[in-house]
């Protein structure tokens, strides 16, 4: 956990969590008040984003987008009026070309924000909803810039199980067996499936972790977060299922799993990330594991038509969530898919619109822009970027997620300047200093000898370490060794980031010249994933 949250604010809201946990539990959602929330959020959108303005921005001076708003000279009032005309993307839409926008270097503090003459210097505390009350912290899938603490509130996860509830009912999986192939704290996807389901008043039957959440001097804090959810919610009546350390390698222990339910009568599904998933229905196929009718729920990474492929040879099938750190759910997965990872954006929840980008390769993507439209999301977003891209359209596909209103639909979504594999992200900014310092200096050459090259192979992600064949003979294991090592000294993360790498052979050394975009440029990451 990051250094800057001192032992006062960690007992703080250790007892916050403890005094309000109970309640949370104690109080499950009832499908009708699943219904009527989406109901009145929906109907609720505008007055919702002008509430969020009014007390987030126009009320805290301190706020960066306070500061935007008057470098652009843009008053509460305007906004109403632009909301009345345009709607809401419209109003973003005029904001951002105003400038009251974030690019992704600066909603993370890695660039001031310069706009109109002025220069803001901001953390990414600064971006922290005003609006929440927190219970605990958690962090996003990454090392350094791209792994950021997360305070979290329970209400939160209240939302989220709204929204859970409707694609348990889209997809059919209300009275099925469930089980999690997720990472425990800092890491937060295993923890908010976890209680997300128990706040329907339902069970997570297996929750298997890809780390072992055991108390070291480094992560106590986080196996505590842990202990206290799971056996704090079995003392007010919750059987909360604990973390079971299932090694990438092992992943045949969570196909034997979900076929044992299969001969039960009761077909399960299992919610991993994309890679994960893959590994499991592997070990199906080489150990003649029967998965048919199995459902796989992916999140985390791309999902794409080679990952899908490995799951139907297995008689499975997956759908994919679309998640951001900082805010959550941002898509459902749809039921009557155009694309292997069509979404239903949350439109209640998020506004999105989209931007031109020039990629550092000279390549053009509309990138999207985020907007949070609730007041329980872990980030106050306006206008900030994100570093994906993808096909955002309107269309009417018949499943439940359609007929409540979310009509607004994404697909073929990429991320671009980042490693995102086995559920983990590594900014390219991140990886310069490996690629340019490190590397040469311990096995000599240049920069631009050595690059990260990202691919797929049969649905797993492969991380190449590419190395001229300048350098001469080299130790390919102390080469990844180093690479492991620079990896886990970056500053937020933990044992367990690179260290998955390894253990799933994901990262491995390349003997050829580095890939050079059009204009000769050797990049410390390239990115080779199907179009």
């Amino acid at each position: 956990m990051p250094s800057d949250l001192s032992l006062r604010a960690e007992i703080g809201l250790s007892l916050r969590f403890l005094r309000d946990y109970p309640r949370f539990l104690q109080t499950p959602l009832t499908p009708n008040e699943c219904r009527r929330r989406i109901n009145t959020k929906i109907a609720s959108r505008e007055a919702s984003f002008l509430e969020i303005i009014d007390r987030a921005v126009f009320r805290r001076p301190d706020s960066p987008y306070h500061r935007l708003m008057q470098s652009a000279g843009i008053e509460p009032q305007r906004i109403k009026e632009w909301v009345d005309r345009l709607g809401i993307e419209g109003t973003l839409a005029t904001l951002y070309n105003a400038g009251v926008y974030l690019s992704l270097d600066e909603f993370k503090g890695r660039k001031p924000i310069l706009r109109r003459g002025i220069k803001i210097t901001a953390q990414p505390r600064d971006f922290d909803n005003p609006l929440t009350t927190n219970h605990f912290v958690c962090q996003t899938g990454g090392s350094r810039s791209s792994g950021k603490r997360i305070y979290l509130d329970l209400s939160h996860y209240t939302q989220e199980a709204v929204y859970d509830y409707f694609f348990l009912q889209a997809h059919d999986l209300m009275d099925r067996p469930h089980a999690l192939w997720r990472p425990t704290p800092p890491h937060g996807a295993g923890i908010k499936g976890l209680l997300s389901r128990a706040k329907l008043g339902m069970a997570v039957d297996k929750w298997f972790t890809q780390n072992d959440w055991k108390p070291t001097p480094r992560k106590w804090k986080h196996s505590l977060m842990t202990a206290l959810a799971v056996y704090g919610g079995r003392l007010v009546g919750q059987g909360l299922a604990a973390p079971e350390h299932v090694h990438l390698n092992d992943a045949w222990r969570v196909a034997r799993w979900l076929a044992d339910q299969k001969k039960r009568g009761r077909t399960a599904w299992l919610n991993t990330n994309a890679a994960s998933g893959v590994r499991v229905c592997m070990a199906a196929l080489e150990n003649n594991i029967d998965l048919s009718g199995t459902l796989f729920r992916f999140g985390g990474e791309p999902f794409t038509s080679s990952k899908a492929r490995v799951v139907t040879d297995t008689g499975a099938r997956a759908v994919c969530h679309y998640n951001m750190g900082e805010v959550g759910l941002i898509g459902i997965a749809c039921a009557a898919p155009a694309m292997v990872d069509d979404v239903h954006i949350l439109s209640d929840k998020i506004a999105v619109i989209q931007k031109a980008k020039t990629l550092t390769e000279g390549r053009k993507v509309k990138a999207n822009i985020y907007t949070t439209l609730l007041p329980t999301c872990p980030k106050f977003m306006l206008n900030v970027e994100s570093d994906d891209y993808g096909i955002l359209e309107r269309r009417s596909c018949g499943c439940l997620m359609g007929e409540l209103g979310y009509d607004l639909h994404f697909h073929t979504i990429r991320s671009y300047e980042k490693l995102t594999s086995e559920g983990m992200n590594f900014l390219g900014s991140d990886l310069i200093r490996i690629v340019e310092e490190i590397l040469p200096q311990r096995f000599g050459g240049f920069p631009t000898d050595y690059q990260f090259l990202e691919t797929e192979e049969n649905g797993l992600p492969k991380v190449n370490l590419v190395v001229s064949p300048r350098i001469g003979r080299i130790a390919e294991d102390v080469v990844l060794a180093t690479v492991i090592e620079s990896l886990n000294a970056f500053p937020g993360s933990s044992d367990d980031f690179a260290e998955r790498w390894r253990e799933g052979g994901t990262l491995r050394v390349l003997r050829q010249e580095p890939s050079r975009t059009s204009a000769s440029k050797v990049l410390a990451l390239h990115v080779d994933r199907p179009r």
